[in-house]
């Protein structure tokens, strides 16, 4: 099936053939993906996705592959950006589930598993109400402590909060525009918290900056984040910066800061710690 170039479009499909779970294709480069390849939304590489382990289980990880087959880690292989400007979002947990699932970067290949709090898989006590996940390529160095802000990084790749009209499925790269950043501060550590809209998303031509976001999906996501966790008898999360969104330029700025400590991470030249960067 052919369709015309242009601006990458994720098509939600989940495909399960031979063991092998597939949780989106995507348009890239004008070809539709096979059943057993799930085009990257950067045209310059594809990838696919394998469950293994049952899912609500400890054992469950979604692993990705390159188009040779081999293990890929979607921290470190997937690129930040595509040529056309758009950001790769790795979609971690799809909108309107519980699972918290993420990026394993303590373990080999980085997969998406579901955090474990003492020795429970972890579930948000409802539902998040939009896509999340994390920017490939980025890290928030717990070395640094930023100059404003007087907190140090969460040691993480930076979250991706994704507001627009449609679930998106465990695994997928979304190339999403970037509208804002909020500045969440969680137990003492800083964990931005990227406000996007996927590009395929019909707002997301009319989203070009934090104010045209309306004010109540503003409010609503620094709220949901502010008393996710206090179920579990933990504090209000607090922000930074009077609890505002930065513009556009701001989260640029603070996206390749985390970029830059992701490439210093790479190089070994700032302690990795127990993360797994491949390289280590």
């Amino acid at each position: 099936m052919k369709f015309s170039t242009g601006a990458l479009a994720l098509l939600a499909l989940t495909q399960s053939v031979n063991g092998f779970t597939f949780v989106s294709a995507q348009r890239c480069n004008g070809t539709m993906s096979s059943s057993r390849t799930c085009l990257a939304a950067a045209a310059t590489a594809s990838f696919s996705t394998e469950q293994i382990g049952e899912s609500a289980t400890e054992e469950f990880r979604l692993a990705f592959k390159d188009e040779s087959g081999a293990t890929i880690s979607p921290w470190h292989d997937i690129p930040l950006k595509n040529e056309d400007g758009a950001y790769n979002m790795v979609v971690e947990i799809p909108r309107y589930t519980k699972a918290k699932m993420e990026v394993a970067t303590k373990e080999e290949s980085n997969p998406i598993a579901q955090d474990i709090k003492k020795g429970k898989l972890r579930d948000y006590h409802g539902p998040i109400f939009w896509n999340y996940g994390c920017f490939p390529q980025t890290w928030e160095n717990p070395n640094d402590e930023h100059p404003e802000l007087k907190v140090f990084g969460d040691d993480d790749p930076i979250d991706v909060v994704e507001i627009g009209g449609k679930a998106i499925d465990m695994g997928s790269v979304a190339p999403v525009k970037i509208l804002g950043v909020i500045a969440m501060i969680d137990d003492g550590e800083l964990d931005w918290k990227v406000l996007a809209i996927s590009t395929d998303d019909p707002l997301a031509a009319e989203y070009n900056d934090i104010d045209d976001v309306p004010e109540s999906v503003k409010s609503g996501v620094r709220e949901w984040f502010r008393w996710y966790k206090t179920p579990d008898d933990k504090p209000l999360n607090g922000f930074g910066f009077d609890e505002k969104f930065l513009n556009v330029a701001e989260t640029e700025k603070v996206i390749e800061e985390t970029h830059e400590a992701w490439k210093a991470l790479r190089e070994g030249t700032t302690d990795a710690g127990k993360l797994w960067t491949g390289t280590n």
